[in-house]
């Protein structure tokens, strides 16, 4: 993506999922000509035991975000460092046990 040059759109948006479990969910699905800031990640987990996640970008080649964190029943992992994506970048996450619910808080600069 060239350095945009022209007027465009900042807007604070965020996704959401609801009782995912044991596979790889897109949670954000990028757009050519936007830029995206990832803002926070919240996964509460709402199983009967500790639930493993993973996260990452999913354009391209795969860049592991995070691998097997281990987050205790009845509780919450909160990501909160700044994480830039542009274009057609994708964010997944993946639970290997249990079943979370999950927000992602993001900037989306919109340069079409």
């Amino acid at each position: 993506m060239a350095i945009p040059s022209g007027s465009g759109t900042e807007v604070l948006k965020r996704a959401s999922v609801d009782g995912v479990a044991n596979s790889y969910n897109k949670i954000l699905d990028g757009e050519a000509n936007h830029i995206y800031t990832i803002l926070s990640f919240v996964i509460f987990a709402h199983s009967t035991a500790t639930v493993e996640i993973t996260m990452l970008p999913s354009a391209g080649t795969r860049i592991w975000l995070f691998s097997d964190i281990s987050i205790p029943s009845n509780n919450t992992f909160i990501l909160n460092d700044k994480i830039v994506l542009t274009g057609t970048d994708e964010i997944e996450f993946k639970t290997a046990t249990g079943s979370v619910d999950a927000v992602l808080s993001y900037i989306d600069q919109d340069w079409t």
